[in-house]
């Protein structure tokens, strides 16, 4: 079962959660019909209640609870994102009660690092709000972070390399899925570019260059093995991680996904820059590269035509200018509280 850790706050491990995380851990092994006929009536309502008090721990700053409760929601989220040949509660009541009190209390958590008023500063006009956008991004302390400019750039170690992959791996590792649960639904040139991108992902059809597989090449070059990269996430990247899984298997939060991964994909050509000229100057092998000098390029095409024919079409809508802000500073507060967390190994 889970060791307890956190980000950087601290080792030591939250006895008091752990009987819940093994408990929730264990439903989630077992099936659907077993697991809502285990809990229910006094079990289930005492289970919600031991998750809503993780909920409540981590409202209030505590490190250890953040860790918990985006652990379980990224064990939940598994059910719904990942194939296997064992037994799972996907389907389960009881398992979907317990994923929409994470849900809720994450997303809440995120509405409240939004600068009051913000939203409501947004031009009504198409070009005006697109522009609003990138000028919002521009002056958030996440752009050009020091994490990427000074330190991953300068004064990172191959040790440092090799556990930044690790944490990006929960958005970068599974890109495509992302794109394929958030277009669902879509019509038109939404539709299109969203099929566009993932065609990209894909590799055009070319099993050797799927962006998955050249991600993965990185774990080879490192060896890194499926337990390390399991001990290794902090609260803060599987924070970041469950976050646009979140957006997009919601068909009420598609807007949301598409400015979440919109600032995701506008972002990385920068920060993919500081990664490689990292690389080159520690001598590292080539193949462990190839992903992100591709996405230099390419996630520089991609924003463009993401801005262009999804956003732009969309602001039409007061609703979907303010949900997709939404997204956006989700995804630059996350981020920036991510890399903050990353910064203590340059200073400390």
């Amino acid at each position: 079962m889970l060791e307890v850790g956190t980000s950087r706050a601290g080792t030591e491990p939250a006895s008091r959660f752990l009987t819940t995380v093994d408990e929730v851990t264990v439903l989630l092994g077992t099936s659907a019909d077993k697991a809502d006929s285990q809990y229910s009536g006094d079990a289930r309502t005492a289970l919600l209640g031991r998750v809503a008090e993780i909920n409540k721990a981590a409202d209030a700053g505590d490190q250890q609870a953040l860790y918990v409760q985006q652990y379980l929601l990224d064990r939940i989220y598994r059910l719904h994102t990942k194939l296997t040949d064992r037994e799972t509660a996907e389907g389960s009541v009881v398992a979907h009660e317990i994923g929409r009190l994470l849900e809720t209390a994450t997303a809440e958590a995120q509405d409240r690092l939004i600068e009051p008023g913000l939203l409501e500063e947004a031009p009504t006009e198409p070009r005006a709000y697109l522009s609003w956008l990138k000028k919002t991004a521009r002056e958030h302390r996440v752009y050009k972070h020091p994490y990427y400019h000074e330190f991953i750039r300068n004064r990172a170690t191959e040790a440092d390399l090799r556990n930044y992959v690790m944490q990006e791996s929960v958005v970068d590792g599974r890109f495509d899925d992302l794109l394929a649960m958030m277009q669902v639904g879509t019509a038109g040139a939404a539709k299109m570019e969203i099929a566009a991108n993932f065609w990209d992902e894909m590799g055009n059809g070319d099993h050797a260059q799927v962006h998955t597989t050249l991600f993965n090449k990185i774990f080879e070059v490192f060896e890194i093995p499926d337990e390390e990269l399991e001990r290794s996430l902090t609260a803060n990247s599987l924070l970041n991680g469950n976050l646009a899984v979140l957006l997009c298997r919601y068909r009420s939060l598609y807007p949301e996904a598409v400015g979440f991964l919109g600032m995701t994909e506008w972002m990385a050509p920068d920060r993919f820059v500081q990664v490689v000229h990292a690389w080159e100057r520690l001598g590292l092998p080539e193949v462990g590269i190839v992903y992100h000098r591709l996405h230099i390029t390419i996630d520089s095409q991609h924003a463009q035509g993401w801005f262009h024919n999804v956003v732009l079409p969309a602001a039409e809508s007061p609703r979907m200018r303010r949900a997709i802000a939404r997204g956006i500073l989700w995804r630059l507060n996350a981020s920036a509280t991510y890399l903050d967390e990353r910064m203590p190994s340059v200073t400390g």
